[in-house]
Formats: C-alpha cells, structure tokens, sequence
C-alpha cells in the first residue's frame, strides 16, 4: 500500500513539475526531485530515468549529494518571490500583502543559504 501512495506521489509531483515548466511562477525542479523521491520508494525504474534525464537528473543529483541548488535556480526563486510580492502589494488586501513578504523571509533566505551546484 506504502508503496502505491508514493508511485502516486511521484506522479502527481512530476504532473505539477511539468505544469511549473509552462507556468513561469511554479516552480518545477523541487517537483521532480520530490518525484524521485518517491520514485525511488517506488518505481527504481522511473527514479532511474529522472536521475539520468539530461534536463533534470544534475538538479535531483546535487540535491541528493549535497543538499545544493545551482545558482540559476536560487536567481529564479528569489525574482519569483519578487513577482508574488509585487502583485500582492498591487492586489490583495492587507494584512494579506505581508504574506508572501514573510514567504519570501524564510523561503528565501532558506533558498539561498543552500550549498551552490
């Protein structure tokens, strides 16, 4: 049973990774590297292919040994976090313009405190 919620985990999550390819502000490598995670609980053959795949499988491996994230991703997140700010700021109400300002706090500093890649 375990191991059928994580296949459809790991489905879902390269669903939504695929999604952020199109979608400039979801983000798509932090899917597929959950998607390898659960493949890997899952499916060794599509864990297999992610971490080979020419596009992704350098993000899932410096994730995996290191816990880093290159630098092109870390300039993405934090103007992603900018764009969210901006149209909060521009269309929500307060207080709820502060919640992507605190999103951004403590998911950017998280983002880029990580080793480089």
């Amino acid at each position: 049973m375990k191991r059928h919620l994580f296949f459809v985990g790991g489905w879902l999550s390269l669903a939504l990774g695929a999604v952020g390819a199109v979608l400039p502000l979801l983000p798509t490598v932090p899917f597929v590297i959950l998607a390898a995670f659960c493949f890997a609980r899952s499916s060794p053959r599509l864990e297999a292919w992610l971490v080979t795949h020419p596009r992704f499988g350098q993000h899932i491996v410096a994730w995996r040994e290191n816990g880093a994230i290159s630098r092109r991703g870390k300039v993405a997140a934090l103007l992603a976090f900018a764009f969210s700010i901006l149209m909060a700021l521009l269309f929500a109400p307060w207080p709820w313009k502060l919640v992507p300002v605190a999103a951004a706090l403590i998911g950017g500093s998280w983002i880029w405190t990580r080793p480089e890649a």
